[in-house]
């Protein structure tokens, strides 16, 4: 036996960006956070080109998941045009050689920030969300040690009270994006900033969804099939954004969530916020032939 033969030739760079250790390593971490649906599990995150915060932590699960027969779809607050989503889908596709898409429908590996699409992902996609901060406890108990012990004691009353708070002092729960959500009966989670609109799509759903802090350090998953279920109580139901009534002023698509855009007369219109939904939308008014799958939505309402 030689050294030579032990040996790889210089590459200039791993497929995929990340180190083979560093692959394995998330791996067995996703494996762990599937099998224990919304626990937080810590790893190692590496140095990748971009900054902490800019979604590092999905560029890493990514760059571990991505083959080159991956078809790739980036997306930012529910655009897939945004400076952060084209950077992003672009470095995926130098390093892998994978294919890109903006269609929800042909995507295989679907990263987002903030958005899930409207469009009902399948049994075959995979849903990575970049995820700022984490810990759903931290605005009731800071101290991150006696936080991982209150997971570990299933011991959520402090959340309960801020809810109760919320309600006592303005009638209603306040919490908007990155609403806490119990995972299978047993963790709670904060499910990204995605807007309460988003969180019901989390459940029972078909798709593997995972969730990475990189700057955190943490990953946790729900697996398909699984029940998310909003922190409610029984008198003062889940209520999502009330956006049923709202037309988009590019394409007049009605019933999904907009985004707001003021106007210099003071008033507003809206776009919606799913981009490649909306460009199908125009397309299928001016008698292009395009397919839009299922929506999670009707008409503002969940569909069942």
């Amino acid at each position: 036996m030689s050294l030579k033969s032990l040996t790889r030739d210089w590459q200039p760079m791993s497929f995929g960006f990340l180190d083979a250790s560093a692959k394995r390593e998330i791996r067995r971490t996703s494996l762990k956070a599937i099998a224990v649906p919304g626990c937080q599990i810590p790893y190692a995150s590496r140095e990748v080109p971009m900054a902490r915060g800019w979604g590092t932590g999905g560029l890493q699960v990514s760059c571990t998941l991505i083959t080159p027969r991956t078809r790739i779809k980036v997306i930012d607050q529910g655009a897939d045009d945004s400076v952060n989503a084209a950077s992003i889908r672009r470095f995926l596709a130098r390093v892998s050689g994978a294919p890109t898409t903006m269609d929800t429908l042909e995507a295989d590996l679907i990263q987002s920030r903030h958005r899930i699409p409207e469009e009902v992902l399948q049994d075959h996609q995979v849903l990575v969300l970049q995820v700022p901060n984490p810990e759903p406890l931290r605005p009731v108990e800071p101290n991150m040690s006696l936080a991982r012990q209150m997971h570990a004691d299933a011991d959520y009353g402090r959340m309960w009270l801020q809810l109760y708070e919320q309600i006592v002092r303005s009638g209603r729960v306040m919490q908007g994006a990155s609403y806490p959500s119990l995972v299978n009966g047993r963790y709670v989670m904060t499910p990204s900033p995605i807007p309460r609109w988003d969180v019901p799509k989390l459940h029972m759903a078909r798709h593997l969804t995972l969730l990475s802090a990189g700057r955190e350090k943490r990953l946790f998953a729900v697996p398909p099939f699984t029940r998310v279920e909003p922190l409610v109580f029984e008198d003062v139901p889940y209520r999502v954004e009330d956006h049923a009534g709202l037309s988009c002023a590019r394409s007049g698509a009605r019933g999904f969530f907009m985004n707001e855009i003021p106007q210099a007369d003071g008033s507003s219109s809206y776009e919606i916020s799913d981009s490649e939904l909306g460009v199908k939308s125009i397309r299928q008014r001016d008698n292009e032939t395009v397919t839009i799958g299922d929506t999670w939505y009707k008409n503002g309402e969940m569909a069942g």
